[in-house]
Parts: structure tokens; C-alpha cells; sequence
């Protein structure tokens, strides 16, 4: 027994001043007073626990994505906290809040041959060299009275967008601590006044010569920045374009919106940018996946960039960390014929510039080489998901020759969120980030349930696919659906295209899913479609349901996804 003053329970009460209701992780020796005091304080924080430390890190980020806050992951020593690592990465390279809490083995035992220890001492490898290239802050405690100073180290870090990690030894997790309530820091709103000016003078020059087209990133998402977004683009009378991983930033019936840019992209993005005399990105750096095949168009544009980082693209940029703020700023600039002047406070116009929903026609898709392979097509099953999708239902799809068939097709309902990781795009990812958005954001205010569905390939399914198990033993109101090929697809079409498909490292021996999570949980609603017909009812079944469901959809593993680097390469 204690008495509730441990470092632990400081560090449980702490994450929930921060706002955090969840952590994930996954128990064990050198972790296990973390959720001795979460048991204690379970009226403030829910533990969870995973099956694997990756799933727990990437329930953290999505949890961490959905909230626009923290996400909080802990792990055990060893194994444990190496498993962290791909999840961590993610979170680094997409700028997600996550603090990974990291058991270690006692101080006594550092450099003295302790099972799993990572001190760096005596021949032992260095976790806080292994965790600092992936996150903001990372630090061990190496005594009780340090964690506050290195816990309001870590929130500042994490106010800037990705990790933070500490390791917290057995012996210092359970020392007593004397010490007044945390006080999470506030995050420091920063935007360049100078460069914003420029940005202004672009915009307002541009204007008056022709149209405007917005690309807009996940920042936009992770700042809720939404409303902002869709009032400036009414305001500019702008066409909107949405990088890859930013499906759910401008709804597609919303005015101006003319797709998905880059390599899952639309055409009709390409044709707004030849005719624009402004390209103004906000929230986005552009990289690869959402500049390839814009690459002409954006080159013979002038670019002007809002944001936390400077763009990969040459651009005139200003950096923003609260797009919500500084684009209601903006707005309010561009709003009145007064002189610019955004280095003085200024007062937002209280004006209702919700844009009017118009519902736009459907943009072309992408041609692909047709398929006569097994099974259903990409684009049938993502519109007939289309069809079935509840109002306000996440999506959260894996990368891959499915993830680029849901980017391209998705029509995501309003107050929906998307998320596909293309920071790492590491496989399975999906599985555990949907759960931990599912717990942030299941129960909606009116007492009513949010569906949330996460889309992967059956490669993915069987790397991280058994953090069902977790939301079936959560209740959450979840679905899976694995497009079943029984292939890696996306390594299958390199093959073919690019070393003249002489061989094929990637297919295997026929699996079922469908049959085989039946099989394990009689409990769970699981479905196995062949035709669109039964696929479409499978769906109406499982909006239906109450808790978790699964269903596995056959596909052809030759089918060509709409993916610009696959349709324009000459076969070898």
C-alpha cells in the first residue's frame, strides 16, 4: 500500500491536467507502478492495454491526431521499449504530440549487468541515444525530485509537434515526491509578423489579377483549424485542394474544392493551378505525395506558404503554430480596406462566413489498367463504403495499393476525420491509431455513438491486425475492413512495373480472415462479402451494430491502384 504520492501518481494526475482521459501501453516489470496508479486514479485516466508497443504508440498518435492534444504511450524496458521506435518515428515525422512514458530498470542497476538495461553503462546500448533522434525532448530521471522540471521540458517540446520521451527507472517510479500540482505550460503561440506581411501583400496582389488555389496539410487538422480554412477560402473565392493525408480538412462539397493533391491525386487540382496566379499552401510542406505530378504547374505558379515548417518547395513563407488563429488574422486583414497591418491586434469581423454547402460534381478519377484478377475492384469498394459511411464516421486507412484507392475515392462525411500515416507509412498503423481515436471520440456530445472505420490490406492486417482484440475487449464501435488479396500489392505492382514482373517474392497461399476472427471471437460481427451486393449489406449490418465488427474483401493483388507513379511508369 502507499500513499498516493509516488512518482507514478504524480505523473497519472499530471497527464490529466494536460487533458489526457487514455494511455496505451503495454504492462510489464519495469512499468507496472505506472498502472498500479492509474488504477488508483482511474476516475481521472483509463489505461489500456495493447498487444504490441507499436499498435499502443500508434493508438497514442491517433488518439493524439483526433483531440488535437497529447497522446500518452508507456512501455516496459527492453523489447518493450525498442517496439516504440517505428510508432515514435511516425509521430516525429507527422508532428504528433505524444509522450512515451519508458520503464527502466533500477539506478542501483545501471552498468551492473540488470536484465534490459539500456543506462549506456558497461557495454549496455543508450536508449536516450536510440529516442532522441525521433523525438523533441527525451531525458532519463535520474531522481524523484527531477521529473517535474523534466516533465514541463517534455510539454513544451511537445507543444512544438512530435515526442517527447522519458525513462523512468523502477526505483525512481516508485520514490515519494513532495511537490505542488503540475501545471502543464501553455503552448506559446508564434507566428512570423514580417513574412505574414509579405504573405498578405501576395495574396492581396494576386487577387486582383485571377484566382487563388489553397492547398491545405494535416496542420490544419491538428490546430482545428477547419472552420478558419473554409472561411478564408469563401473569402478568396479560392479553389481548395487537400494534400493526401489532409482529406478531412475541406469537405468535398464545399465550394471550390477540386481534390487531392499529388500522387493519388485529381485532375482537376492540375487545372486549377494552370490557370492560378497564387498556389498559397497552408499547413503543409509538401513532400513527395503530395507534389508528384505537380510539379510542372507548381514551378510556373508563384507559391506563398502558411505554417509551423517551411515548405520542401521554394515559396514565400510565414510560420504559424496556430493555423486557427492566424488564419482568422488573415481573414480579418483581407476583410477590411484598411491598410495591412497584422503587427497591431485587431479584432475578428463577428461575421457568419460559414461557406454555403453546395454539393459539387464527382472529380474524375484516375484511369487505371482494367483487372480481371479475383475478387472486387478497388474503386467499387471504396464507393460502396462511400454509400455506407454514417454522419461524422473517421476513416483511418493504411498506406499501400489500398490506402491510394481510399485517398483518391473517399468521400469523408462531414465531422469526419481522416488520417493515412505517410510520415513513415509504416503497415498497420491504422489498426491501433483508430482505436486510440476511437476512445477520444466515440461518445459525441449528444449522447449518440461515432463510428469509426479503419481500412487495410492483409499484409498490414497481418503485421498489426490483432489490435482487434483490443476494441473488442472495449466495446468501441469500430470496423475493419481488409481488403484481402493475399499479397503484398504494392510490392507486387513495383515488380511488374519496374523488373518486368519475372518473379514474385509477395504472394502468398490463400488465407480467410473473415473465417479465421470468426473463428477466434463468435462475439465479434464478422463478414466476408464476394459481391458488391452482399459487401453493401455487410456495411448497413455493421453501422448497425453496437460494438466492434469485421469484415475481409477479396481484391485482385495485379490490380493497378490510382497511384501517378504506377500509371505513368513504362512497364520493363
Amino acid at each position: 500500500m502507499h500513499n498516493g504520492t509516488r512518482v507514478v501518481d504524480y505523473l497519472v494526475r499530471a497527464v490529466s491536467e494536460v487533458g489526457v482521459r487514455h494511455f496505451f501501453g503495454v504492462d510489464g516489470a519495469n512499468i507496472e507502478d505506472l498502472y498500479d496508479a492509474a488504477f488508483d486514479h482511474r476516475e481521472l485516466v483509463t489505461a489500456v492495454v495493447a498487444k504490441h508497443e507499436f499498435a499502443a504508440a500508434t493508438m497514442a498518435d491517433g488518439y493524439a491526431r483526433s483531440t488535437s492534444g497529447f497522446g500518452v504511450v508507456c512501455a516496459t524496458s527492453g523489447g518493450g521499449a525498442v517496439n516504440l521506435v517505428a510508432g515514435l518515428a511516425e509521430s516525429f515525422a507527422s508532428r504528433v504530440p505524444v509522450l512515451a512514458l519508458i520503464g527502466q530498470p533500477p539506478t542501483v542497476l545501471e552498468g551492473k549487468g540488470a536484465f534490459q538495461d539500456t543506462s549506456g553503462r558497461a557495454g549496455a546500448f543508450d536508449a536516450v541515444r536510440l529516442f532522441t533522434p525521433i523525438s523533441h525532448y527525451c531525458a532519463r530521471v535520474e531522481a524523484a525530485a527531477d521529473l517535474p522540471a523534466h516533465l514541463t521540458r517534455a510539454c513544451h517540446a511537445l507543444n512544438q509537434g512530435g515526442p517527447a520521451v522519458l525513462l523512468l527507472p523502477k526505483d525512481v517510479q516508485q520514490a515519494e515526491l513532495t511537490a505542488a500540482e503540475f501545471t502543464p505550460p501553455e503552448p506559446a503561440y508564434r507566428r512570423d509578423t514580417a513574412s505574414l506581411r509579405r504573405v498578405l501583400d501576395t495574396i492581396t496582389a494576386a487577387r486582383k489579377l485571377g484566382k487563388v488555389v489553397i492547398i491545405a496539410g494535416d496542420q490544419v487538422a491538428r490546430d482545428d483549424a477547419r472552420p478558419e480554412l473554409a472561411r478564408l477560402a469563401t473569402l478568396l473565392d479560392a479553389a481548395v485542394g487537400v494534400a493526401p493525408d489532409a482529406k478531412d480538412v475541406y469537405h468535398h462539397g464545399d465550394p471550390g474544392f477540386c481534390g487531392i493533391a499529388g500522387s493519388m491525386g485529381h485532375p482537376e487540382l492540375i487545372d486549377a493551378l494552370q490557370r492560378a496566379t497564387l498556389c498559397l499552401l497552408i499547413g503543409t510542406r509538401m513532400p513527395v505525395t503530395a507534389r508528384a505530378g505537380l510539379e510542372g504547374p507548381l514551378a510556373e505558379v508563384p507559391l506563398a506558404s502558411i505554417g509551423a515548417e517551411v515548405p520542401f518547395l521554394s515559396a514565400i513563407h510565414a510560420r504559424s503554430t496556430d493555423l486557427a488563429l492566424t488564419l482568422a488574422e488573415l481573414r480579418g486583414e483581407l476583410s477590411t480596406p484598411a491598410p495591412i497591418s497584422i503587427l497591431r491586434p485587431f479584432t475578428t469581423p463577428a461575421v457568419d462566413n460559414t461557406p454555403q454547402v453546395v454539393e459539387t460534381g464527382m472529380l474524375t478519377p484516375l484511369e487505371v489498367p482494367p483487372s480481371d484478377g479475383p475478387g472486387l475492384r478497388y474503386r467499387e469498394v471504396v464507393e460502396t463504403i462511400n454509400a455506407a459511411l454514417p454522419e461524422g464516421a473517421d476513416v483511418f486507412a493504411d498506406a499501400g495499393n489500398t490506402g491510394a484507392a481510399v485517398v483518391h475515392h473517399l468521400r469523408l462525411p462531414r465531422d469526419g476525420r481522416f488520417t493515412v500515416a505517410l510520415g513513415m507509412g509504416g503497415m498497420g498503423y491504422a489498426f491501433g491509431a483508430g482505436i486510440g481515436s476511437a476512445f477520444a471520440r466515440h461518445e459525441r456530445a449528444d449522447g449518440s455513438t461515432r463510428r469509426t472505420f479503419v481500412i487495410a490490406g492483409d499484409g498490414a492486417f497481418f503485421m498489426h491486425g490483432m489490435e482487434i482484440h483490443t476494441a473488442i475487449e472495449h466495446r468501441l464501435p469500430i470496423t475493419f475492413i481488409v481488403f484481402n488479396n493475399n499479397a503484398h500489392a504494392m510490392c507486387i505492382s513495383r515488380e511488374q512495373l519496374y523488373y518486368g514482373d519475372r518473379y514474385s517474392f509477395n504472394r502468398f497461399r490463400p488465407a480467410y480472415p473473415g473465417a479465421g476472427l470468426s473463428a477466434m471471437f463468435p462475439d465479434l460481427c464478422t463478414h466476408a462479402p464476394i459481391t458488391r451486393a452482399e459487401l453493401a449489406e455487410s456495411l448497413r449490418h455493421c453501422v448497425g451494430s453496437s460494438g466492434p465488427s469485421f469484415i475481409a474483401v477479396d481484391c485482385d493483388p495485379d490490380e493497378i491502384p490510382p497511384f501517378t507513379p504506377f500509371l505513368t511508369a513504362p512497364r520493363r
